[in-house]
C-alpha cells in the first residue's frame, strides 16, 4: 500500500456467538450443525402471541465478556428493538442493546503496551440465514440460527495496521473461549468481524469516508481484504476518479475483491426504540462477583504456569496456552499423569498427528483424559514403545478403547526378552547380508535401515533401546 501520505483508521465491531444451550429469548436449541429448520418455534420464528423470555445464562456470558475486556459493567441493562427488513428476519426488527448495553468503557491491550478501547458490548439476536442455490435460482431460508444469542464488541477506532487487528482478534479468541464465553470458530461463524475503514491524510483530524467490510470468516482474509479496500480507498482520493461513497462492501476471498452491497445506514436508519415486552434486567455487585468467581485461568496466566512453575519451554507453552482445547487436554492428562513435559510432548507429537491424520481439528479434538494419561504412563513405563503407544492413542481417539485392555487383547505389549530379540536380528542379518558388509566396511547409514527390519519383524512392539544395543554388539 503506497502510503507515507495517508492512514488507515479503522473501528471492529466483532459478532460473538454465546455457549449458552438454548437461544436467546426461548427454549429452542443454541447448537451448531443441526439439519435446517430443525431448532425452530413460533417464538423464535416470529410467529405472534410468544413473549419473548430473556435467557439468564445469556446474560452472565456477557458480563464476563465485560469482565475479561476491563469494562465497566451496567448496573441496568435493557433491551431494544432494531428495524429493518431482511427475509431471514422473521419479525422485521432484531431485538439488541441499544440505549443501555451491558457493558461499556473497556480494552484490550496489545503486545506492544497499546489499548485497543472498547466502546461497549451489547447481547443481541443472531438472524437467520440464507441459503443461495444457483443451480435452482431460489434462495432458502434456514432460522436454526434466528435468535441464537449473540454479543456485539464494538471497537473505537483505534486501529491503523492490519497486523493489529489480527492480534487484537486473536487476543479476543483467547480471552472469550478460555472464559467459556463462545469456542469462537471463526469458521462456524460464531466469531464474526465486521471492520469499518477509512483513509485521511497523516495529520488530519477529521475521518474520511467510511466503507464497512461485512463478516470475513479468517484471519488471513481480514489482512487482504484491509489492504485492498485501504488501497482502494487511496487509489480513489489520488485520481479523483470517482466519489468515496459510505456504504457496507462484501468481501469476495477467492477474487481478492471487495464489492458493493448496499449504502450503509446511519442508527437513525433503524428507529430503534425500547422494547416494552421485556422488563429491565439488574445486575447487582453479587451478581457480578460471582461471575467473576466462576471464570478458568485465563491463556496469558496458564502460559505463566506453564514456563515458570511446570518448566516447559515457552514453545510448547505457547501451542497449548493458544489453544482452550489443548489446554483442557493437558491438565486433564497432568491430573493422571504428573510429568508435564512428558504430557506436552504427547500432545504436540503424537496427538496432533493422529487427529491430523483423522482430519480431526485442534479444537475439535474430543479424548477421554484419563485414557490419554494412561497411553503416556504406559510409555513412560516402559510397557510399550512410543509406535505402539501411537497406535493405541489412535485407538482411543477414534474408539474411546480402554488403552491396557486393547494392548493385553491384541498382544502390544513391548518385547524386551533378550532371546526373542536376538533371533529377531539374527533373522534381519541373515536376510540383509549387502546391509551387513556395507555396515563392516564403514558405513553407519545402514544401521538405521537394520534397526527398522528388526522393528518391522517384531510388529514394531520391540524396546528399540534394546535393539539398538543388541543389534551393534552382534554386528561388531
Amino acid at each position: 500500500m503506497s502510503s507515507d501520505k495517508y492512514e488507515v483508521v479503522m473501528g471492529l465491531e466483532i459478532h460473538v456467538e454465546l455457549s449458552t444451550e438454548s437461544k436467546l429469548f426461548c427454549s429452542c436449541s443454541a447448537k451448531f450443525g443441526a439439519e435446517p429448520n430443525e431448532n425452530v418455534c413460533p417464538a423464535c420464528c416470529g410467529m405472534p402471541g410468544f413473549p419473548a423470555v430473556v435467557n439468564k445464562r445469556a446474560v452472565e456470558l456477557g458480563i464476563a465478556a465485560g469482565l475479561v475486556t476491563n469494562c465497566e459493567i451496567a448496573k441496568v441493562m435493557t433491551f431494544d428493538k432494531k428495524n429493518y427488513f431482511y427475509p431471514d428476519l422473521p419479525t422485521g426488527h432484531q431485538i439488541t442493546q441499544f440505549f443501555a448495553p451491558v457493558c461499556t468503557n473497556g480494552y484490550v491491550e496489545l503486545d506492544s503496551g497499546k489499548h485497543i478501547t472498547i466502546k461497549q458490548i451489547h447481547i443481541e439476536e443472531d438472524a437467520g440465514k440464507l441459503v443461495h442455490e444457483p443451480r435452482t435460482r431460489k434462495t432458502l431460508v434456514d432460522f436454526n440460527r434466528a435468535s441464537v444469542p449473540l454479543i456485539e464488541i464494538v471497537s473505537n477506532p483505534d486501529f491503523r495496521f492490519a497486523d493489529e487487528v489480527n492480534e487484537y482478534l486473536e487476543k479476543l479468541r483467547l480471552l472469550l473461549s478460555f472464559a467459556g464465553i463462545s469456542d469462537c470458530k471463526m469458521q462456524e461463524g460464531s466469531m464474526r468481524c465486521d471492520i469499518n475503514i477509512s483513509v485521511r491524510e497523516v495529520g488530519a483530524d477529521k475521518l474520511g469516508t467510511r466503507t464497512e467490510l461485512k463478516n470475513i470468516n479468517s484471519l488471513k482474509a481480514i489482512g487482504r481484504a484491509i489492504e485492498y479496500e485501504a488501497q482502494r480507498h487511496i487509489d480513489t482520493l489520488e485520481t479523483g476518479s470517482e466519489k468515496l461513497v459510505q456504504e457496507t462492501r462484501g468481501w469476495d476471498d477467492d477474487t481478492g475483491v471487495s464489492y458493493s452491497m448496499r449504502e450503509k445506514e446511519e442508527a437513525a436508519d433503524y428507529r430503534y426504540f425500547p422494547n416494552p415486552e421485556i422488563l429491565p434486567v439488574y445486575i447487582d455487585d453479587a451478581w457480578i462477583e460471582a461471575v467473576r468467581n466462576s471464570l478458568p485461568e485465563p491463556a496469558h496466566e496458564k502460559f505463566e504456569r506453564m514456563t515458570a512453575r511446570l518448566g516447559l519451554p515457552e514453545y510448547d507453552s505457547k501451542i497449548i496456552s493458544g489453544s482452550q482445547n489443548l489446554s483442557r487436554i493437558f491438565d486433564g492428562a497432568l491430573e493422571c499423569f504428573d510429568k508435564a513435559k512428558d504430557v506436552s510432548n504427547w500432545i504436540l507429537g503424537e496427538l496432533l498427528a493422529v487427529a491430523k491424520d483423522s482430519d480431526i481439528a485442534d479444537d475439535d479434538i474430543s479424548i477421554d483424559t484419563a485414557k490419554f494419561a494412561a497411553v503416556i504412563r504406559l510409555s513412560h513405563e516402559g510397557k510399550i514403545n512410543r509406535t505402539v503407544g501411537k497406535k493405541v492413542l489412535a485407538e482411543v481417539l477414534i474408539n474411546d478403547v480402554d488403552p491396557e485392555a486393547y494392548i493385553e487383547e491384541n498382544s502390544l505389549g513391548m518385547v524386551s526378552d533378550t532371546g526373542l530379540l536376538e533371533s529377531a536380528i539374527r533373522d534381519v542379518l541373515s536376510e540383509n547380508e549387502k546391509s551387513v558388509a556395507e555396515y563392516k566396511a564403514g558405513s553407519q547409514k545402514v544401521f538405521s535401515f537394520l534397526v527398522g527390519q528388526v522393528m518391522k519383524k517384531t510388529a514394531g512392539k520391540a524396546d528399540p533401546k534394546s535393539v539398538n544395543e543388541l543389534l551393534r554388539k552382534m554386528l561388531d
